[in-house]
């Protein structure tokens, strides 16, 4: 296992800076996502690290090691592709054999690890069909395996569940995880799904426009956005522009259009100044209580029933507000009036406004 360094990467095609000055380091034994919308920087980094795409400036290091000047087969990565990259005329053994052979692994050691990266990701009955007999989930098993059987210092892994269906998606995503706390090595993962990188990651770096808006843990950055782009990405919320009103023992007062909201949630901006309210869809609940702090009038736009959860949408003052609640209202009908409630600490306040 090693970890990764990457220092002031940079990658410019004519006038755009794909990536721009980026610095990351990944720490050895880790699961780490880059995440972010296509055309953020996400694979142009993952290729550069690969070695299938030389960097204009920064330097990568492997370890002590720097790699960043090294053809991509002396940095010993296993990839796994969006598209598989499978060999279509040869087996799912053959396949990946191709690496082993490649290296010159004698035939004795070439088979066990054929076979322990088969067991692995519970593939020995499929050994001996081609990619074309296989399911998509199948294939994308498979070439996991085949990143895995050279015994690499790094996985990357390039958005490899986005051609599976939802279920699919799913299993593979518990197969991911399993694999990983099972072999250790240091794994980078790119996509542009929040699902994933929330429900894996051990950490996510969030991309924007080939800079890095956040690098954190999943639940940090997700009850703890410090800017519009990152509370709109990660996950799902209401933004409500207002005005710092006041400061005092810890509660800040915001004026918004709907009302004053109150927050406990640490904020940069001083009283008067302009900011920007993130309220995730289900801290916006139904109230039983008729006043107080964040309880307002409401009107009801939308319901849809999902089973599990119900989602609303509420008219406040002319603003819309989303909500999401689990278990069933059946008292609350479109257009019926309620109240509703945010609680204190589920108001975070953006630095940018």
């Amino acid at each position: 296992m090693v970890d990764i360094r990457i220092k002031n990467l940079t990658k410019r095609y004519g006038d755009i800076a794909a990536v721009d000055d980026i610095s990351i380091d990944v720490e050895e034994g880790e699961l780490f996502f880059l995440l972010g919308p296509s055309g953020c920087g996400k694979t142009t980094i993952l290729r550069s690290i690969a070695g299938f795409c030389t960097p204009d400036g920064g330097e990568i290091y492997f370890g002590e090691r720097r790699i960043d000047a090294l053809p991509p087969h002396e940095r010993n990565t296993g990839m796994v592709f969006q598209n598989y990259a499978l060999w279509p005329h040869l087996s799912v053994r053959e396949n990946l054999q191709y690496g082993l052979d490649v290296r010159k692994i004698p035939k004795k050691e070439k088979r066990e690890r054929v076979d322990a990266a088969l067991a692995m990701v519970r593939m020995s009955d499929q050994a001996g069909k081609r990619p074309n007999q296989l399911s998509g989930g199948q294939q994308q098993r498979v070439a996991l395996a085949r990143a895995l059987v050279i015994n690499p210092d790094v996985v990357l892994l390039d958005e490899p569940l986005s051609n599976l269906d939802a279920k699919l998606r799913g299993e593979m995503r518990g197969e991911i995880h399993r694999i990983h706390e099972q072999t250790k090595i240091t794994t980078i993962y790119v996509t542009h799904d929040q699902k994933e990188a929330l429900s894996l990651a051990d950490r996510i770096a969030v991309m924007n426009a080939g800079h890095i808006e956040r690098i954190g843990r999943p639940r940090d950055i997700y009850d703890n956005p410090t800017n519009r782009f990152v509370a709109e990405f990660i996950g799902e919320t209401n933004l409500i522009p207002g005005k710092i009103k006041a400061i005092h023992e810890g509660l800040i007062r915001i004026e918004t259009a709907i009302g004053d909201l109150v927050s406990t949630r640490p904020c940069t901006r001083k009283e008067g100044e302009p900011v920007t309210c993130s309220v995730r869809h289900e801290a916006v609940q139904i109230a039983s209580q008729v006043s107080g702090p964040n309880v307002f009038h409401a009107r009801v736009t939308s319901h849809t029933y999902l089973g599990e959860v119900e989602q609303f949408e509420f008219d406040v003052l002319g603003r819309t507000l989303r909500g999401i609640s689990v278990g069933h209202h059946p008292e609350v009908e479109r257009g019926g009036e309620v109240r509703i409630a945010i609680a204190q600490e589920d108001v975070v306040v953006l630095d940018d406004a």
